[in-house]
């Protein structure tokens, strides 16, 4: 049987440029400037919009400080990815058993496909902002999802995912577009008083917080980095990549807010979805760019979104139970990885399809959901990450234990209280 993911070819370095240390960062960059912008997602991107349009720039800050615990877990992700070489399924099994392995599997596979169901959501907002039929663009989504990762080669993946990367980008433009006072981002963002008695405020910021972890994340960046074939001298370099994604991806999520703070929150309008806040750009601002920029960084988070958390799931399942799961394999030597990452696309999209379904709710109980099994994710992420059996020296030291032990506490206490308000209807 083949051995559960193929054995990678790193590039090499031209000659003239072995020693170039921007080269040997772009050998190893991908896996966690991927899984960072991923982590700005259609159920991300709302949640900073409805931020702006309620409160102002007043959540900025926020956002700046979120960009510590998004290194700290990713950190220790990318770490066992490299030291280990094997997907974070992969050990939980290997060291805890088969019974913990489900658990941590059952738990993943309900969250990631109602993850990808809000992403095609996500999908069928955009269709509304560019005036086209939901249907043929959600299809032409899918399609294009699973031929990305048909393609037999990690590679070729990737640049795909970078290049939707690309789109997300335009939500800054668009920030522009909004013409926000540079004043009040500093003032009211940064060092304004935060109404910390307002209970809307709270859960918005219990909705942030748990929105910028996600437990497809930590599955996603180990398999990717064992994929792509980072070994342990990539470390550091892999390390640098992560660094780089999560400060890029908390600087997307300040322009969603910039840019609803400086039109809807200016105008009194209340956001129910990303869709709506593309399309009152466009008014409120007097720039049909503002609008379509914002549209187009909306499709290219659903659609990273969509394509991250299904190789997630997929990787995660053929670690775990010992299947072929590399995209360096073609379909026919891993036909379960595939078949399972073409099943979870081909079902959230037909779900989305549904006529007269509650899409904006649905987003909402699926971010609360999240936050409700992230106690198991980062419980298995902080046990592996000081295993000297699989870290050896390079488990936590006590003081990176104390910051993510804490980060991994305020995460979880936030995100389990919004997720009970959200799901007993006490959160709006």
């Amino acid at each position: 049987m083949a051995a559960v993911h193929a054995k990678p070819v790193l590039g090499t370095s031209p000659p003239g440029r072995r020693r170039s240390v921007i080269w040997k960062y772009l050998a190893v960059a991908g896996p966690g400037l991927v899984v960072a912008f991923a982590d700005t997602e259609a159920g991300s991107v709302t949640t900073a919009a409805t931020s702006g349009a309620q409160f102002g720039m007043k959540l900025v800050l926020l956002q700046l400080l979120l960009i510590v615990p998004l290194f700290v877990v990713q950190e220790m992700t990318v770490r066992l990815g490299t030291v280990a070489g094997k997907g974070h399924a992969q050990l939980i099994r290997e060291r805890y058993g088969l019974g913990w392995a489900w658990v941590s599997l059952g738990t993943m596979l309900v969250t990631n496909i109602a993850a990808l169901v809000t992403e095609f959501i996500g999908i069928a907002g955009a269709a509304l902002v560019f005036g086209v039929p939901v249907a043929p663009l959600v299809i032409a989504a899918a399609a294009l999802l699973i031929g990305i990762v048909f393609t037999g080669k990690y590679r070729r993946a990737e640049y795909a995912a970078l290049a939707l990367c690309l789109l997300e980008l335009l939500f800054i433009p668009a920030a522009f577009a909004a013409h926000p006072s540079a004043a009040s981002i500093v003032k009211d963002g940064l060092f304004g008083s935060q109404p910390l008695g307002d209970r809307d405020y709270l859960l918005l910021v219990a909705g942030n917080i748990g929105a910028v972890i996600m437990p497809w994340m930590i599955f996603y960046q180990q398999s990717a980095t064992v994929d792509k074939g980072l070994k342990p001298q990539n470390l550091p370099f892999a390390r640098v990549d992560t660094a780089i994604g999560a400060v890029l991806t908390q600087l997307i999520m300040i322009a969603i807010i910039v840019t609803a703070a400086s039109t809807l929150f200016i105008h009194g309008q209340k956001v129910e979805d990303a869709a709506h806040a593309a399309l009152a750009l466009v008014p409120l601002t007097g720039s049909k760019f503002a609008g379509v920029a914002f549209g187009a960084g909306l499709l290219g988070a659903a659609m990273l979104g969509a394509l991250v958390v299904s190789l997630a799931s997929a990787w995660a399942f053929g670690e775990a139970f010992a299947w072929p799961c590399s995209l360096n394999y073609n379909c026919t030597e891993a036909k379960r990885f595939y078949g399972l990452y073409a099943a979870m696309v081909i079902v959230a999209a037909g779900i989305v399809l549904i006529p007269h379904l509650p899409l904006v709710r649905i987003t909402v109980y699926v971010e609360a959901f999240n936050a409700l099994v992230l106690p198991i994710v980062l419980g298995f992420l902080l046990v592996l990450s000081n295993d000297k059996a699989v870290l050896g020296s390079r488990v936590n030291s006590t003081l990176g234990n104390v910051v993510a032990i804490g980060i991994s506490v305020v995460c979880i206490a936030l995100g389990v209280w919004y997720g009970f308000l959200t799901i007993t209807g006490q959160a709006g």
